[in-house]
């Protein structure tokens, strides 16, 4: 949870932005009305991380609480109750992240969903190729204004390295005339490999000719802008394509997941854990397989009823996807599931899962006023065959000698 310093003196504006704020399950806001208090906050060694200030306060009605969130190198939005240009220009020109008129319930809603962003920039890579140093440092620092992580390339050629190396970067922002390889060269190279929904695409150009932004977006760009633009246009162009990747992603994700647990799919796991097993086959590599399965998990549903035992299943199999972050976490069907273990050596595949077991079984779930308690058995299995489907039936056959010795047991190779 990230921490939020908001300044704001007014009374009514402050009552309306702690209500929108404490909705936010990802910052815990903390508030103060004048420069003073906020001064004392910013000392009090908190690990801040961004700052949302009203621009004119009682003690320091010329904009300096700006100034001195900025000097503690805080990501800072301002409010403000009017606008003119003037005074745009000289906080952009400070270094702000953005500002917002303070117009009503949507203006903190939208100062909410721009520190939102920036948490979700720290985990979003993009790549600036320009051969000019100027332009490029221009755009870089723009991008960091926002908190993205920024990789360079001077040109086409060093680009695509690049991303060869970064398999995350989400957004590539090219200019058009370069050397070795121009922008559109650089774009239909690129969606040879990518699509649009695997990397999003920007064009960027101060050249004359009116067909430009038509002549990217053919060569396969998701968009287009042409130089100069400003900070405004710049910033909602990225965050727009940026969210709308995000968006697929999402999608992608809740297609590959179980609809009632939230665990992966059966079909999902295949997918994953064959390319993980013949590249640790290949490589010779430790690698093995569990199958996991809820104790008596019937006798929940014929006791309780099958809504209670969905719920149930939903408890556990959220405490299940926490324990096994690291690892692909899939529902085989009913009540039993598949876990993925590469690097792990029989042995201590088979202590980690007996850990996890002793985990489960002390907890206790609450479910519609009910205190249960749950235990899995689990086989686990890193003797290679033929194919993946031979590990799985190896790891079945582990879990069936935990079930005949009692369950709640986990059995790994003899």
């Amino acid at each position: 949870m990230k921490q939020v310093l908001v300044v704001e003196d007014s009374a009514v504006v402050l009552k309306v932005i702690r209500h929108v704020f404490s909705q936010s399950p990802h910052i815990k806001a903390h508030y103060a009305e004048n420069f003073a208090e906020a001064k004392t906050l910013l000392a009090n060694g908190t690990p801040w991380f961004a700052a949302v200030v009203d621009l004119s306060l009682p003690d320091a009605p010329n904009g300096e609480i700006v100034d001195f969130a900025l000097q503690h190198r805080l990501p800072t939005l301002v409010l403000t109750g009017s606008f003119n240009e003037e005074k745009r220009e000289l906080l952009l020109s400070k270094g702000i992240v953005d500002y917002v008129t303070k117009e009503g319930r949507y203006s903190y809603e939208y100062a909410l969903s721009v520190v939102h962003r920036l948490i979700n920039n720290l985990n979003t890579r993009i790549l600036v190729v320009d051969d000019s140093v100027t332009s490029r440092k221009v755009l870089c620092n723009l991008l960091r204004r926002q908190l993205y992580q920024v990789l360079e390339a001077e040109d086409g050629v060093q680009a695509i390295k690049i991303l060869l190396e970064n398999h995350d970067i989400k957004l590539l922002i090219t200019d058009y005339n370069m050397p070795r390889m121009d922008g559109f060269e650089l774009v239909k190279n690129l969606r040879v490999k990518y699509e649009k929904g695997d990397l999003v695409i920007i064009g960027v150009s101060s050249e004359g000719e009116a067909m430009l932004s038509a002549r990217f977006i053919k060569a396969g760009a998701n968009d287009f802008l042409k130089k100069p633009f400003n900070y405004e246009e710049f910033h909602c162009r990225v965050t727009a394509n940026v969210e709308m990747i995000e968006l697929i992603e999402r999608l992608r994700d809740a297609a590959n997941r179980d609809e009632l647990t939230g665990t992966y799919s059966r079909r999902y796991f295949f997918q994953q854990a064959d390319r993980s097993y013949q590249e640790a086959n290949a490589k010779n590599a430790a690698v093995s397989l569990a199958v996991l399965d809820l104790d008596d998990f019937m006798e929940v549903n014929a006791r309780y009823g099958n809504e209670l035992g969905d719920k149930l299943m939903q408890r556990v199999c959220k405490r299940l996807i926490a324990l096994f972050d690291k690892f692909l976490l899939a529902r085989a069907g009913g009540q039993e599931f598949y876990v993925l273990l590469p690097g792990l050596p029989n042995e201590k595949a088979v202590a980690f899962l007996e850990r996890i077991r002793q985990i489960i079984a002390a907890e206790s779930f609450e479910v519609d006023e009910h205190s249960l308690s749950l235990t899995f058995s689990a086989g686990v299995s890193s003797e290679f065959g033929d194919n993946l489907d031979a590990l799985v039936c190896n790891a079945e056959k582990c879990l069936l000698r935990a079930k005949e010795a009692g369950g709640d047991l986990v059995f790994g190779d003899d």
